[in-house]
């Protein structure tokens, strides 16, 4: 497989838009009702980072028959907004906890602070993995999520790597380490030339992965003040994992209600099968292409560390475990113990079987990303015919299965869902 190109536009829209093979596709979802052709159009700009970009002009598809479509979406639709809301209020006092650890690591630079800034790190992701199926659509994050998660990353952009003991940023005497420059360098020239963000963090912790049995071995030696080039690799961790903070705090205050200018307001205005639209595709997006083939299936088709996700800590299976974790939340409406009103209770007063079939393929995923090897980087190094990649290939087919089904449950409800191809 060739590798997909993280920046496509549109969700795949430029090249849908007036293709036969994509109208009968949409016209596919309506069983039995007669449509009028859906007008496609790009919406807004690019986003950057692994996905992301524009929208469709209108999710809603349209039917001549005046009672297609009939069904009361707003418990689903507030529940889902207090989800966003609370998901990434999470995440934003994870990420502090975790800029908390990297201040005690500056600090007091040792064995023992450098452990607990890499617990922190790991034990922060969840919350934000779980936030991803909010993704795919014209919401907050596409304008920063770029600056958040993009991988995979260029380390040698960063710092120093085996072979070349001045690479990167910090040990370039001409580049100020100041937010703006460091922001301004994100994916500058080249996608991979990541400076900022979760992996820009975790490859500053734990270095490059240069061990088949392990992660990576960064000494806590790097931190220590007044030596070679780490005042300004002390400068340039404190700054990045504060930036992650503040960014990942301004999309909580985006998706609060309260906020007459957030992006809650806004789309608790739109029609109810708009934010049908959104949910639907950002659960069907990041299990059916982001994923189901530019985490799994481009990294077991290439073999290359560099392809992992999570790559420095080697933590990627918790990376798919809280991705499937943050769809069953939009889906089912459960969270941390909290029952709400959730998209499997719409689609089933409308189609009880296409509910179950969902809740059935979820299930699937679920048990099939449980049984995954664990460091991922030891299944991409097994053989093609192994045990582990047989694993690996199942949870490839089982989220392509539920892109489907949601994209079918999606259909179902009168809205239009995406997946991008290659």
């Amino acid at each position: 497989m060739k590798r997909i190109p993280k920046l496509w536009m549109g969700l795949g829209v430029a090249a849908i838009a007036g293709s036969m093979a994509a109208q009968a596709d949409v016209i596919s979802l309506q069983k039995g009702a007669s449509q009028s052709p859906v007008i496609l159009a790009q919406e807004g700009g690019e986003g950057g980072g692994e996905g992301g970009g524009g929208a469709p002009t209108t999710y809603a598809l349209e039917s001549t028959d005046s009672n297609a479509f009939k069904y009361d979406a707003t418990p689903q639709i507030d529940a889902y907004i207090d989800l966003v809301a609370s998901a990434y209020k999470k995440a934003a006092d994870d990420a502090r906890t975790l800029a908390a650890a990297v201040d005690a690591l500056l600090a007091s630079p040792s064995g023992d602070t450098l452990k607990a800034a890499r617990k922190a790190w790991v034990e922060a992701r969840p919350a934000y993995l779980k936030t991803e199926t909010f993704r795919f659509y014209d919401g907050p994050i596409e304008e920063v999520e770029g600056a958040i998660n993009a991988w995979p990353m260029n380390e040698a952009y960063i710092d120093y790597v085996d072979g070349k003991a001045d690479a990167g940023l910090i040990n370039d005497a001409s580049f100020k380490v100041g937010l703006d420059d460091i922001e301004k360098s994100n994916q500058s020239k080249d996608e991979a030339d990541v400076t900022t963000g979760w992996h820009a963090i975790e490859f500053l912790l734990w270095g490059q992965d240069l061990s088949a049995d392990g992660p990576g071995n960064r000494p806590y030696t790097d931190y220590i003040a007044g030596t070679g080039n780490n005042d300004r690799r002390r400068e340039y961790l404190k700054l990045v994992t504060d930036d992650l903070a503040h960014k990942l705090n301004e999309l909580e205050g985006a998706w609060q209600l309260q906020n007459a200018l957030g992006y809650a307001k806004k789309l608790k205005a739109m029609p109810e099968r708009e934010v049908i639209g959104r949910m639907m595709n950002g659960m069907a997006i990041l299990a059916g292409f982001e994923f189901m083939s530019e985490r799994l299936a481009v990294a077991l088709d290439s073999g290359d560390q560099e392809d992992e996700h999570s790559c420095f800590s080697d933590t990627t299976k918790q990376d798919f475990v809280y991705d499937l974790a943050g769809i069953k939340q939009v889906w089912t409406g459960d969270n941390e113990g909290g029952e709400r009103p959730g998209l499997n209770d719409l689609v089933r007063s409308q189609d009880a079987a296409l509910a179950d079939r969902v809740d059935g393929l979820l299930a699937d995923a679920e048990t099939k990303v449980a049984a995954l090897g664990d460091p991922w980087d030891q299944v991409l190094a097994a053989p093609k015919d192994s045990p582990q990649r047989k694993a690996a290939e199942d949870v490839v087919t089982a989220l392509q299965d539920l892109g489907t089904g949601l994209k079918d449950a999606g259909g179902k409800l009168g809205v239009l869902v995406l997946i991008p191809t290659e």
